[in-house]
């Protein structure tokens, strides 16, 4: 497990029209009397939908699915199944999609209000499969994804700025094609319009002058176990020092990084730590006894002993995070050993089916599990490592001994 900072931001892929279709929208006088072309349709889903063809529906969904440029982006990123391929992670995905629709009675709405096969795909495939891949962003990258969404809104929103790339180096104007809000340009509303725009490399290295921010532990939220990080007032000082040392217009994407890495954000999400690590092909250099000598076993054992009650402290806190309830603590055990410290790694879907539990229930003892971690103090990664390979442990017993799942 790894308290790591997750400044891999995500954004939406909003379809624009291609040269081909501007130019057939071009009035054309020799072809007159042809019939005016339609927009492709994206699928047969009208027809699909009123013959109950699950296996068309399945098709058309895994087509959206595979070709999103989203879900391409969150697989790369590793937001999709862990060390799954990817066609697996696709199949996963539409499996879920397919549930969420049908769970919302989203395929009878589409044929009660008399929508079109291309009006269901673009609902489907910029609404729906979006929500489901956002919630997914926000449930594994929380700090990041709130930061990056209040950078965004102070940018758009404060007088001290405004955007570099529409026409004149004004501001943005209605005849002014689509944009994607991470490729605007924005800078210092005092700069001039033909303000210079300095590469990538050298942002960065400009960058180092700004201070990291010290982080706020206020707890804020509706359930109270969200900390501030930095208030917005100080988040507005901090881009505008930010462009001040860049000295340079920037676009979104790349200033929500940069603002990013001068905060102290710490996305907690258990992962393994375990197997190739890249010191120990490093050792041999001094062919000298292997085995610990007396220092080494002493702090060892100190060792395994602050981690075992690290352990003790984690399960306690589960257990009080389900008010002592024998049925629920096991439940929430066997969340934890099918979700983040089994070998064999299963969606959350299957997890559901394994503990026999609804998919809801599965998210919530997640979310309180993730928040008992949240509750961790590590001091250094190895001893991160140390407290998940004591977990995994204590837990393969409690899960073998008690829950009666497989292991």
């Amino acid at each position: 497990m790894a308290a790591t900072s997750a400044d891999n931001n995500h954004y939406l892929n909003n379809p624009m029209p291609s040269s081909e279709a501007e130019e057939q929208s071009r009035p054309q006088p020799e072809r007159a009397s042809a019939p005016e072309r339609t927009p492709r349709a994206g699928g047969p889903w009208v027809e699909a939908l009123r013959r109950s063809d699950v296996s068309r529906l399945w098709g058309e969904l895994q087509r959206l699915v595979s070709n999103h440029p989203l879900v391409r982006a969150s697989h790369s990123a590793g937001l999709l199944v862990e060390e799954g391929d990817r066609g697996s992670a696709y199949i996963d995905l539409t499996q879920e999609l397919f549930v969420t629709l049908l769970a919302k009675s989203r395929f009878q709405h589409y044929l009660d209000t008399g929508m079109t096969d291309s009006e269901i795909e673009c609902e489907i495939g910029q609404i729906e499969l979006t929500n489901l891949l956002t919630a997914e962003l926000r449930k594994r990258h929380p700090e990041s994804y709130r930061l990056a969404r209040r950078i965004s809104t102070i940018i758009q929103s404060s007088a001290n700025f405004r955007r570099f790339d529409t026409a004149g180096g004004g501001d943005a104007t209605g005849d002014e094609p689509h944009r994607r809000l991470v490729d605007r340009v924005y800078g210092l509303r005092e700069w001039r319009g033909d303000k210079q725009r300095r590469g990538q490399h050298e942002l960065e290295q400009r960058m180092q002058i700004v201070p990291v921010r010290q982080r706020d532990t206020r707890m804020v939220g509706c359930t109270g176990d969200a900390q501030i990080i930095i208030s917005n007032s100080d988040l507005e000082d901090l881009i505008v020092s930010v462009l001040e040392a860049c000295d340079s217009p920037a676009d979104v994407r790349t200033l929500r990084s940069l603002v990013m890495s001068r905060l102290p954000v710490m996305d907690i999400y258990l992962v393994p730590l375990g197997g190739d690590d890249s010191e120990e092909g490093h050792r041999g250099f001094d062919p000298v006894d292997g085995r610990e000598n007396p220092e080494q076993t002493l702090l060892r054992r100190e060792a395994e002993g602050e981690v075992g009650s690290f352990v003790d402290r984690f399960l306690r806190g589960l257990h009080e995070a389900v008010r002592g309830k024998t049925k629920q603590y096991d439940r929430i055990i066997g969340v934890l050993w099918h979700c983040y410290l089994s070998p064999v790694h299963v969606t959350q879907l299957e997890a559901a089916a394994r503990l026999n539990v609804s998919d809801s229930l599965v998210s919530d003892y997640r979310r309180r599990i993730e928040q008992q971690l949240r509750a961790l103090a590590f001091s250094e990664i190895e001893e991160a490592r140390r407290f998940e390979t004591a977990l995994r442990e204590r837990v393969r017993s409690l899960v073998g001994e008690e829950s009666g799942v497989a292991v």
